[in-house]
């Protein structure tokens, strides 16, 4: 290890981490990247883990959110260079249901809208509107989705918006992401089933049905899934963190791995560096960027006291549910008793129907082991056929939501409190669920892996009761809001001292938005921010003044 000072030192190689490092290299800082674990990565990250040969993605599995930031439409030809590759489907998702029928979503306006006007012609309508509104908010506000707020840009953004729309237009856009998904779904669809089909992708991250404001990620992910197909990693997830390490080496960046980092350190309420495990101090110069969830970060590592009002925000931050993970390795993909193509969508949605939805989330932060969980049922090798050694396939399935802590189990069943003991009966629960869909995939199960809550926060301290988006995305820790009131622009209480992550705006999803807007940040301070700095330098010079013309007459 070099005795000098490092410009900057990134804690958690996770993406957003690795982003705002290479940022910082590119324009000639000197990063390093300090990761616990042996592998970098996060909840980006790829491994065999049920069979050898058998490559699942652990955590996160749809790069969409990747696809579409302001690092891959910059760095895309870097990335390719060190081999990263994407695989997408043009069936997106689709939704099962207890009658043995289902709605499919396709990469294709008029089979999507024939397929909804089969099952009810009034939801074929509301599609067709609701998309037209889609698109619209597409142009005008999803930008702000890669902006820093609150900033100079957002509100030109917004002003541009309501130049375009109108102050209606723009306050009926607004309304329409205040609505619950739910009452999105009621005033759309007609039927249960379509109304499931965007009051789903809400359980994705901690929006069940009834949440105020919990309508906007639906109502993005339905319609972006719809028009860009899904997209995973070819070859696994973990290849996203590789590439973007091989691009920050180029730049000359650092990365350790199994450098666990126990405390940041304070002088003065700076950040002037960060002590390893191993009692190694690491100086830095210029700013400490954790790639951490606020209780991590202000719980773990900082040592120093904080002012009332600021432990009061950090206290306040909450996480959502839990999720667990069950991953197969199967002779073939499932047969699923509703329609013959099913084996071919990205994701199969199991919920069923919005009062279900209702019901699992209610149960799951009431700690209470649901009945019936939501499953996300990834069909990774139905996108990418590499991920096994011949022709077998792999099933990704992500439950959704479970208590973080358990007190009790809808069924009575499971008698258990801890995740360590509970995991197994829970994932058979989840195994008799998809075979009531699909009948005989239990048949074709080579293996499985079960990684409860508990198990997620093993693994990544951020993923805290094993909330897998980092934080809950309700209204109150959202916007300007996350990850607390002041302190949505990355820079933290403590002077040179940042954090990026799902715990920082824009929140949960492979983004890679927090990383890179932190780096602008700290290489590219906003106009607001020069006007204060020349205040306060003119205000120094004047007191200056003043102490001379005093100096003089005594």
């Amino acid at each position: 290890m070099r005795d000098e000072t490092y410009d900057a030192i990134v804690i958690g190689a996770g993406h957003n981490g690795l982003v705002a490092a290479i940022y910082l290299a590119r324009a000639g800082w000197d990063p390093l990247v300090v990761e616990r674990n042996a592998t970098i990565g996060g909840a980006v990250r790829s491994a065999e883990i049920t069979e050898e040969g058998f490559v699942h993605d652990v955590y996160s599995t749809n790069q969409n959110l990747f696809l579409g930031s302001p690092v891959y439409d910059e760095f895309g030809d870097e990335l390719a260079e060190h081999g990263l590759e994407f695989s997408t489907s043009d069936k997106p998702y689709c939704n099962v249901f207890p009658n043995g029928t289902c709605l499919r979503v396709y990469q294709d306006e008029q089979r999507t809208r024939g397929e909804l006007r089969a099952h009810d012609p009034r939801d074929a309508e509301g599609w067709a509107e609701l998309h037209d509104r889609f698109q619209r908010f597409q142009r005008t506000l999803l930008p702000l989705y890669s902006t820093a707020l609150p900033s100079i840009e957002a509100g030109r953004r917004v002003s541009g918006a309501a130049r375009e729309l109108g102050v209606q237009g723009l306050l009926e856009d607004g309304q329409l992401l205040l609505n619950s998904t739910r009452e999105l779904g009621e005033t759309y669809f007609a039927s249960r089933e379509a109304r499931a089909l965007l009051a789903t992708w809400g359980l994705h991250l901690d929006l069940g049905p009834d949440v105020s404001g919990g309508a906007m990620f639906p109502f993005i992910e339905t319609f972006s899934d719809f028009e860009e197909g899904i997209s995973v990693t070819t070859g696994g997830a973990s290849n996203i963190v590789g590439a973007l390490a091989g691009i920050l080496r180029d730049y000359g960046g650092e990365i350790r791995t199994d450098a666990e980092v126990t405390r940041v350190m304070i002088d003065s309420r700076q950040a002037t560096g960060v002590e390893l495990s191993s009692g190694e101090r690491v100086p830095v110069g210029r700013a400490v960027i954790a790639n951490l969830t606020p209780k991590v970060l202000f719980d773990d590592l900082l040592d120093h006291h904080l002012s009332q009002d600021t432990e009061r925000k950090v206290e306040s931050y909450t996480y959502g549910p839990g999720t667990m993970m069950v991953h197969l390795a199967l002779d073939e993909l499932p047969e699923w008793e509703a329609a013959v193509d099913l084996d071919e969508f990205a994701y199969v949605h199991i919920a069923p129907y919005v009062e279900d939805l209702a019901t699992t989330y209610t149960q799951a932060v009431n700690g209470t082991i649901p009945e019936s969980p939501l499953l996300i049922v990834g069909q990774t090798t139905a996108v990418d056929p590499s991920r096994t050694p011949n022709d077998e396939h792999i099933l990704w399935i992500q439950v959704r939501a479970l208590p973080s802590e358990i007190r009790s189990d809808a069924m009575d069943e499971i008698e258990t409190t801890e995740w360590d003991e509970a995991k197994e009966p829970v994932a058979d629960r989840v195994i008799e669920k998809l075979e009531r869909y699909a009948p005989g995939v239990s048949d074709v199960i080579r293996e499985r892996t079960v990684l409860s809550p508990a198990d997620l926060e093993r693994d990544n301290p951020n993923l805290v009761g094993g909330d897998s988006i980092g934080g809950s995305h309700h209204l109150k820790q959202q916007f300007l809001f996350r990850p607390f009131v002041g302190y949505s622009r990355y820079e933290m209480p403590v002077d040179d001292l940042y954090m990026v992550g799902a715990g920082t705006w824009p929140g949960a999803g492979n983004n890679a938005t927090s990383g890179y807007l932190a780096a602008q940040r700290l290489l590219k301070p906003d106009r607001t921010t020069q006007i204060r700095n020349e205040i306060e330098a003119r205000l120094e010079t004047g007191a200056q003044r003043a102490r001379k013309w005093m100096r003089e007459r005594l």
